[in-house]
């Protein structure tokens, strides 16, 4: 069971990746693209702290920090990637902007074909192994076939088959989650997953990290003079982030080659479902703080 899983990781990848994009899809029409032209501040205040002050923040705390290779490749690869569906579904439950949240994962999620090759590519450059050639053609080749090609399919069910959509939406993260489920197992039974080889320190690193996406996320809007609403969806862009894409992306930079585990890409693939499970439950509590200050805001 585990050898398949080895033989077929980044399939699990590519397919977990493309049942979250199509039920993301299947929650958008054209429209709310165009809601950017509706609050220009908003949406570029996001889009700037995602595609440009998370990496810069990353790059600092590389730098600082002196990471060693697998958790610093771990930490590009998070700030690399847009946000995700996620994202909007707890703007919507903290009683934020959602087509804001929407609107931003989108252009970002849109984005990411030409910026997580880029950002990726210029975060680890003192990172990768020697002789390692950063495969920016085949990234960015499959964020365009797993990735928007699912994520176009679902905004055509939402479009022609709109009574469908919440069904595809429904079940399409659903069954995301459940491959989620089955990588985590496969993973962690066939070695991949060593958190004694990962280390306390790494931990910590992640969650300093987490940290201080949290910090950017709710102070920059907030000092801009944002309204809480819309403050809210920012927040939730910068810190809930696409990590189905980053595993998709660590499969293809360090497959399993003839069974044979790469200790980097283990490290990376921690690094990623941490982060991932630390921004669900960090977000929670920010969920509940939000929807009562939203609340009680005019």
């Amino acid at each position: 069971m585990f050898d398949f899983y080895l033989q077929h990781e980044y399939w699990f990848a590519a397919i977990q990746l493309g049942l979250a994009m199509l039920g993301m899809g299947a929650t958008l029409s054209v429209s709310d693209f165009f809601k950017i032209l509706a609050a220009p501040k908003a949406v570029s205040i996001g889009l700037i702290l995602q595609l440009c002050a998370v990496p810069l923040l990353a790059l600092f705390f590389i730098s600082v920090f002196g990471l060693n290779s697998g958790i610093a490749i771990g930490i590009a690869l998070i700030a690399s990637i847009p946000g995700g569906t996620t994202s909007n579904v707890f703007t919507y439950l903290a009683g934020g902007n959602t087509p804001l949240s929407i609107t931003i994962t989108g252009v970002s999620t849109l984005a990411c074909l030409f910026t997580t090759p880029f950002i990726l590519q210029w975060l680890t450059a003192s990172s990768m192994p020697e002789n390692f050639s950063m495969p920016v053609a085949q990234i960015a080749f499959e964020i365009g076939v797993c990735l928007l090609l699912p994520l176009f399919a679902g905004m055509l069910i939402h479009r022609f088959a709109i009574q469908h959509s919440v069904w595809v939406a429904k079940w399409g993260v659903r069954a995301s989650l459940f491959v989620i489920l089955l990588i985590v197992i496969g993973a962690s039974g066939s070695g991949r997953l060593d958190i004694d080889a990962f280390g306390g320190l790494n931990v910590a690193y992640v969650l300093g990290f987490t940290s201080l996406l949290i910090l950017l996320g709710v102070c920059v809007p907030r000092f801009l003079g944002l309204a809480n609403v819309d403050a809210t969806a920012i927040e939730m862009e910068v810190v809930v982030r696409n990590t189905n894409l980053g595993i998709l992306v660590n499969a293809s930079l360090f497959p399993t080659v003839a069974g044979n585990v790469n200790a980097i890409g283990s490290t990376v693939l921690l690094a990623l479902l941490l982060y991932g499970g630390m921004q669900l439950l960090l977000a929670v509590p920010f969920v509940f703080h939000n929807r009562r200050r939203n609340a009680s805001s005019p």
